[in-house]
This record gives C-alpha cells, structure tokens and sequence, in this order.
C-alpha cells in the first residue's frame, strides 16, 4: 500500500485508499511505523543481526535448533519459533 502511493506520487491518498478498502488509519500508523519503528522491531533487527552471524560463524550449516542453542548459551533467551521466524522473514 505504501509502496504504491510512493510509486505514483500524482495519486492522492485518501481516494486512493478508498478505492482499495483501506482505512486511511492503517495507512497513517504504517507510514508512522516507518519513521519510528517499535521496540519489538528494533529488538527483532538486532536479534536478526546476531543469527545471521552465528549462521555464517557455523559455515553456513547451522539450522534453528542449533542457532537457538548458541543464543541461549550467551544468554539471549528467545523462543526458539522467535528466533528462526526472525532470520527466516529477513533472509
């Protein structure tokens, strides 16, 4: 949706959502999201960030359960469903 109106920037907002049944509210809060993202989404980047290294650290061989391990070991206690959904929607 965001995406849209950035692409075509003649199209004016309201009446573009309108045609797609989008509230303009969702709208608003996901442009909002971008400028500001939540704690959630900056604790998921940085746990992003540590199992794409542990990945690469393990030669590229490790899979979830092994890479839940590492970050249980140095302490980072994250589900194990968390912790390769993390990786899995930024690979």
């Amino acid at each position: 949706m965001t995406a849209l109106l950035d692409e075509h920037p003649h199209l004016e907002v309201e009446p573009a959502l309108r045609e797609l049944h989008i509230p303009p509210s969702t709208y608003y809060r996901r442009r909002q999201a971008e400028k500001e993202p939540s704690e959630r989404i900056r604790q998921d980047t940085e746990l992003t960030g540590q199992i794409r290294q542990i990945h690469q650290d393990s030669g590229a061989i490790y899979g979830s359960t092994r890479i839940h391990a590492v970050l249980k070991r140095e302490g980072v206690h994250v589900g194990r469903k968390r912790s390769s959904g993390s990786y899995a929607k930024q690979a």
